[in-house]
């Protein structure tokens, strides 16, 4: 084995044995029966830390400031250089990263050095309740996919270094399988999981000298619902919540962007803390399952 991978390897391990990684959920809790319909490369955060709220649990089991059901699937598009299916409960969707020995026309011009790293984000047709048309069939953009698009750009470059990746693109293409709420927090965690594989096969091939990854990236949701604060909102809690918040997050906890905005209604700042700290403890629980999920598909590369 290489030694810059095994030298990764040895930090992904070591962050899962030393106990950062999250437990399962308990036998009997209404998370168990959702594990066994996952892959064995699932794993669900449960987490111990004391709610900011009132401990009742929501419609789905869940307590306030428990995940949903996370799972990672890879390889689920062949044809990409490194692709992750991600399951936020049921929010499903495929992050593909293909690699492009080229870089865009502006960065000749202007002799920029280095590489891109860009994004496309969609949601399939039947991804939704109601049938979504495509953005071709109506003529023009979808707003929302490119607000999104950008957000998944902008938290994969917070942890790249765009000179090491050389005169390469990283295209970052996310596709909403399944949407029930926590679309974007799940297309960026994906997406950064989906590019260190596809980095991992530039450093195989010895096209690129080093790591240009500097840390992981995730996101997750976090909203106040019927006077409750809670952490990964899904779709019936997301579309009628009070306030709304989606936080990205590096692995090392350094914040990437913070989005909030109250629905029809606003919110104090106490009120901001809390959706805050909820969402610091359950993207802590991502980035264990990100790092559990890499150590055992880099062994497998």
């Amino acid at each position: 084995m290489p030694f810059h991978r095994w030298a990764h390897l040895q930090g992904l391990i070591a962050c899962v044995i030393d106990g950062t990684a999250v437990s399962q959920a308990p036998l009997h809790s209404p998370q168990a029966d959702t594990w066994k319909k996952f892959s064995r490369d699932a794993l669900i955060p449960s987490t111990s830390v004391e709610s900011m709220s009132s401990p009742a649990t929501r419609h789905d089991g869940r307590k306030p400031d428990q995940l949903r059901p996370i799972s990672f699937e890879a390889n689920i598009a062949p044809h990409a250089t490194g692709s992750v299916l991600v399951s936020f409960g049921l929010t499903r969707v495929i992050c593909a990263a293909t690699i492009e020995p080229n870089v865009p026309a502006w960065m000749k011009q202007q002799r920029v050095p280095g590489g891109w790293l860009t994004a496309e984000y969609s949601m399939l047709p039947y991804s939704t309740l109601d049938r979504k048309p495509r953005e071709i069939s109506k003529g023009k953009a979808d707003g929302r996919n490119i607000e999104i698009q950008r957000l998944i750009g902008r938290s994969l470059r917070a942890v790249i270094d765009l000179q090491k990746l050389g005169q390469n693109t990283l295209w970052l293409d996310c596709d909403v399988l399944q949407a029930d709420g926590g679309t974007r927090t799940a297309a960026i965690t994906g997406a950064y999981l989906a590019a260190r594989l596809a980095v991992q096969k530039l450093l195989d091939a010895r096209r690129i000298p080093e790591n240009p990854l500097a840390d992981s990236v995730a996101a997750i949701s976090a909203g106040i619902y019927k006077g409750q604060a809670l952490l990964d909102l899904n779709y019936i809690e997301d579309k009628d919540a009070e306030v709304d918040a989606n936080i990205v997050m590096t692995g090392r906890g350094q914040f990437v962007e913070v989005q909030s905005s109250g629905e029809e209604t606003t919110f104090s700042g106490d009120q901001l803390q809390s959706l805050l700290a909820l969402s610091q403890k359950g993207l802590k629980d991502l980035a264990a399952l990100q790092s559990a999920f890499l150590a055992r598909q880099l062994l497998n590369l």
